[in-house]
């Protein structure tokens, strides 16, 4: 654990770690700059020559290392355990509040992330750390999937995630209802389409292979 290293034994990855939420916290006010990142060194007690080390690659770099501690906090809130009590619908949508509710304190700079992250510039790295979120998501809530399903199932989160976010950025209701029910209608179409893509896959698989068929003419089965 980070927390229990002197800030001179960390490696920068965990400096990363260690300085991202704090970074978060600054950058509301400060935006994703050496400023925000700066003062959460000095919070932390860590040389600011190797915080700026860290964050070499500037902004992304620590709102990449910020999304990682997100997803990590996410999946503390919901152990295994806990989550293997739940249906599948239920698991998706409790991952996804969680992840919500550690972003919750620092909404001013979720909204200045995905500002940045949206940049022609910063596109791939978006991608990439939505796919990251959604895919752990998916893991904790026990999918394995490595066939096409594996991509479908992710896609359709990401688009429902970030959908949602949108929604909860600008929720002003209490207890963020508004988002809350937001989430829960697109979960629902997500599940109505794994049921049509199940039942369908179960027709196919006892249709007639014509192929096969053939086949058993020219090598009749003895």
């Amino acid at each position: 654990m980070t927390e229990n290293l002197t800030p001179e034994d960390l490696t920068l990855d965990e400096v990363r770690a260690r300085l991202a939420p704090a970074i978060a916290a600054n950058a509301a006010f400060d935006g994703w700059g050496d400023t925000a990142r700066d003062l959460a060194a000095e919070q932390e007690g860590i040389d600011p020559d190797v915080a700026r080390l860290a964050f070499a690659d500037g902004a992304v770099t620590m709102i990449d290392a910020w999304f990682a501690h997100v997803d990590a906090a996410m999946a503390a809130a919901l152990p295994p355990a806990t989550l293997a009590t739940m249906k599948i619908r239920q698991r998706i949508t409790a991952l996804v509040e969680a992840r919500l509710a550690v972003l919750a304190p620092e909404r001013e700079a979720l909204r200045r992330a995905r500002a940045i992250l949206a940049l022609p510039t910063n596109v791939a790295v978006a991608a990439r750390l939505g796919w990251r979120s959604v895919d752990a998501m998916w893991r904790l809530a026990g999918d394995h999937a490595t066939d096409y399903n594996h991509y479908t199932k992710r896609a359709m989160l990401l688009a429902v995630y970030a959908a949602t976010t949108t929604v909860f950025l600008d929720d002003d209701s209490e207890e963020q209802a508004e988002t809350r029910a937001f989430l829960a209608r697109r979960i629902d179409g997500i599940m109505r389409l794994e049921k049509a893509k199940a039942q369908f896959t179960r027709r196919t698989q006892h249709r007639p292979s014509l192929s096969r068929f053939i086949g058993r003419l020219r090598y009749p089965v003895v």
